[in-house]
């Protein structure tokens, strides 16, 4: 026999725990994971930034929206953001001052005030957010585990999805810790969010992972850049973030890939570092270590938050890109009124969420 449950949360990242943490306040809900621990994947391997002007309109919106969850709960340490024009990005720079808030033109001898390995040469403007920050991932992810428990969720890992059947109005889960029914399911599976839409009889997103390596690279024993913005160009072809007295270095890779186990490109990596070493008066001699991470977009780039149109009880929550852990949040708040069918809370659409920009309907 089946266990029964109201919904059944597909992927344990921080897009399904967030979801199902609300969910379980007024259902029976039950988290599937295919790996052994939540959060294996992309929600693991995040460069930690909120970022409010970062990402498509409905993410601003969203991560706006999260602010508030995100300060009370004491998830955020403050940290500037530090955006630098080189010669050729001028069309990049305009776009990011025509739809950014709150952001405050330097000059270049203040950046390199505030960023000490800056050449003198590189940045013909610069622009400071200060409103940016570092998120604690871990404690917000785990912190979403702990309230799906003791609203009495359940959470099983290691537990991949065989198959999916609807009949007499429940779907039936088949994994291998057995088979489980529920009225609605949630596909949040990350990368893996058009291939459990197969599984369901829906029609495919489009949805396309694409990979992110980060290099940790370390510096001299006298610089110290914990109070370092965080930096990069307007083109968005490097940044760095200090962490733990060293630097992530990242070329922003979006290469197109599978969903796997993703890993750092070495030969994108080398010249997201040659480009990093183009803007500033340091030579990387050695990388610590590497890794890789998932970012998945649907064709707009929004998110996509709602019930399919075609197939009964099947809810979408993917396409997240590379802005999941600083909109979820306020996407997991609109994901659960959304399955319950209430109307969208008040203060997402006050920040400018527009409903019909992330409806699954919206693409076809």
């Amino acid at each position: 026999m089946a266990s029964n449950f109201d919904v059944i949360v597909i992927g344990a990242g921080i897009a399904g725990a967030s979801a199902a943490a609300h969910l379980a306040d007024t259902h029976k809900v039950l988290v599937l994971d295919m790996e052994e621990r939540p959060g294996f994947h992309s929600t693991g391997r995040s460069a930690a930034s909120y970022e409010p002007n970062y990402g498509p309109p409905p993410i601003r919106a969203l991560t706006r929206a999260a602010r508030t969850h995100f300060t009370d709960g004491g998830f955020l340490t403050p940290r500037q953001t530090l955006f630098l024009m080189p010669e050729g990005q001028e069309d990049s720079f305009a776009g990011l001052m025509a739809s950014g808030q709150g952001l405050q033109e330097i000059t270049a001898e203040a950046a390199r005030g505030l960023f000490p390995l800056l050449r003198e040469d590189y940045a013909r403007r610069a622009v400071l957010d200060a409103g940016t920050a570092d998120i604690d991932v871990d404690l917000l992810h785990q912190s979403y585990l702990r309230l799906i428990k003791s609203r009495g969720g359940t959470v099983f890992c290691s537990a991949p999805v065989q198959r999916l059947e609807r009949a007499n109005g429940a779907w039936t889960v088949e994994t291998s810790k057995g088979p489980f029914r529920a009225t609605t399911i949630v596909n949040s599976a990350g990368a893996w969010g058009d291939h459990v839409a197969k599984l369901a009889g829906a029609s495919a997103l489009g949805l396309q992972p694409k990979r992110r390596s980060i290099a940790v690279v370390p510096l001299p024993d006298d610089i110290d850049p914990m109070d370092w913005p965080m930096t990069g160009d307007v083109g968005e072809t490097w940044y760095c973030k200090p962490q733990s007295g060293k630097l992530l270095v990242s070329p922003a890779d979006a290469s197109p890939v599978e969903a796997h186990d993703a890993f750092a490109d070495e030969m994108t990596l080398a010249e997201g570092i040659d480009r990093f070493q183009q803007a500033v008066d340091f030579e990387v001699t050695r990388v610590e270590h590497s890794w890789g991470g998932l970012r998945s977009f649907v064709p707009d780039g929004n998110p996509v938050c709602g019930f399919d149109e075609k197939v009964e009880g099947f809810f979408w929550l993917i396409g997240q890109g590379g802005y999941g852990i600083q909109s979820a949040p306020a996407l997991s708040r609109l994901a659960a009124a959304l399955v319950r069918g209430e109307d969208v809370p008040a203060d997402i659409l006050d920040e400018g969420l527009v409903l019909d920009d992330v409806l699954p309907g919206r693409l076809g």
